[in-house]
C-alpha cells in the first residue's frame, strides 16, 4: 500500500528522538509540534528536543519551546 492507493490515511508516527537522528518506534506519515499542534511530515522533520522526546515545525517553535522550558527536562 502506498499514498495513491485507495483508502490510503495519513497516520501519526511514534519516534524517539536522539542526537541528529531520530528512531520511527511505530511507522506513520506525520508527527505534530509540541508548540503549534501542525502536523509535520517525516519527511520534513527537522527540528526536535532530545531532552523532551518532542518535535517541532519550525525554527521559532524550537525557540518558543526553548524559552518556555530551558534546554533540560
Amino acid at each position: 500500500m502506498n499514498i495513491f492507493d485507495k483508502g490510503f490515511a495519513p497516520a501519526e508516527a511514534t519516534i524517539r528522538y536522539m542526537d541528529g537522528d531520530y528512531v520511527v518506534l511505530k511507522p506513520g506519515t506525520f508527527v505534530r509540534c509540541a508548540i503549534t499542534g501542525k502536523p509535520i511530515a517525516l519527511d520534513e522533520l527537522f527540528y526536535w528536543s532530545v531532552d523532551r522526546q518532542e518535535p517541532y515545525a519550525d525554527a521559532e517553535a524550537a525557540h518558543t519551546a526553548f524559552e518556555r522550558y530551558g534546554r533540560g527536562v
